[in-house]
């Protein structure tokens, strides 16, 4: 069986990712390290804490990450990010507070432990800034051939960012982390927003979760509602909200969701057009790739297992 780390700025989108991985079968969650980004990283891991309480799952374990950016000293949550996910990251939805503290073991240290005991059965999705793997991978380089892969949302190829024209979200917040990330050699997927946008939900879907009439179900319909009419301000032509960081997970479960690209990849990290994921030039011609992008997904197939999954982990959970 796989095993799951997921690295998590815990908004909206990673809580429908916790649900995700939690739903699935095939895979176990052995932890959540926590990062920043939709939110402060305290809050994060409050937030994933009360979460996996809230779903049934208090076994899981969260780690509590690097607090900002690898070459900044202070990190303030966006007014977009704020907008989107809520003050709370969650939706401004109130969920009661895990009894249950982050571990003491630092989510650097964890996510090294975790790959030499595991190995090639262990699969890392970061839905946030790369921050903490980058750290992982310059204080133990070894693990990048150790690690069954990386699967990350993040970052745009075929169409524009959602910050500015050329960057995405996740890699705006710490270029210098993702580029040594895709320049490491580590195997590497990129979900980016490529795919993710294509993959909607609207409320039709979370009236689904509404009608379990189970606490976890209210929270997930509540919390993606808030979601949803976020992006009627930001995205109206969008139709719905994007599964970005579920869609990582999904891919993690089973690979053929997605259809994929075989390129090295590097970070712009000076210059105009700093944060953009993009082909590296210098190892174009390089049979060896290490990441593969994802440029088509199949939609119907993604959205289905999704409803399905956290669907039943919602009735389940009461």
């Amino acid at each position: 069986m796989k095993k799951l780390i997921l690295d998590l700025d815990t908004g909206v989108d990673d809580a429908l990712a916790i649900s995700y991985a939690l739903g699935s079968p095939e895979v176990e969650l052995i932890g959540i390290t926590g990062t920043y980004g939709n939110v402060q990283v305290e809050q994060g891991v409050r937030n994933s804490l009360a979460i996996t309480d809230l779903l049934g799952h208090p076994e899981v374990k969260v780690y509590q990450g690097l607090p900002r950016a690898s070459t900044k000293d202070s990190f303030a949550v966006g007014k977009v990010s704020a907008f989107i996910h809520g003050q709370n990251g969650i939706g401004e939805v109130a969920i009661p507070d895990s009894k249950r503290e982050a571990e003491g073991e630092p989510a650097v240290d964890f996510i090294i432990d975790a790959v030499k005991t595991y190995g090639k059965d262990l699969i890392y999705v970061p839905t946030g800034p790369m921050t903490n793997i980058a750290a992982a991978l310059r204080k133990a380089p070894e693990i990048k051939d150790q690690i069954g892969g990386i699967v990350l949302m993040g970052g745009a190829l075929t169409i524009c960012g959602n910050v500015n024209a050329w960057t995405e979200a996740n890699i705006s917040q710490d270029p210098e982390a993702a580029d040594y990330l895709f320049r490491s050699g580590t195997p590497t997927t990129m979900i980016g927003l490529d795919v993710t946008l294509q993959t909607l939900l609207t409320y039709k879907e979370t009236q689904r979760w509404r009608d379990l009439g189970t606490k976890a179900g209210a929270f997930l319909a509540d919390m993606t509602d808030y979601y949803i009419k976020a992006y009627e301000t930001t995205d109206p032509l969008r139709g719905g909200c994007g599964l970005h960081d579920p869609l990582a997970v999904g891919v993690a479960v089973d690979p053929t969701l997605v259809t994929t690209l075989p390129i090295n990849m590097k970070v712009d990290v000076e210059g105009p057009t700093r944060g953009r994921t993009i082909g590296d030039n210098d190892r174009l011609s390089d049979p060896i790739k290490t990441v593969n992008v994802a440029i088509g997904v199949d939609v119907e197939r993604f959205l289905n297992e999704f409803m399905t999954r956290i669907t039943a982990l919602a009735q389940q959970a009461g």
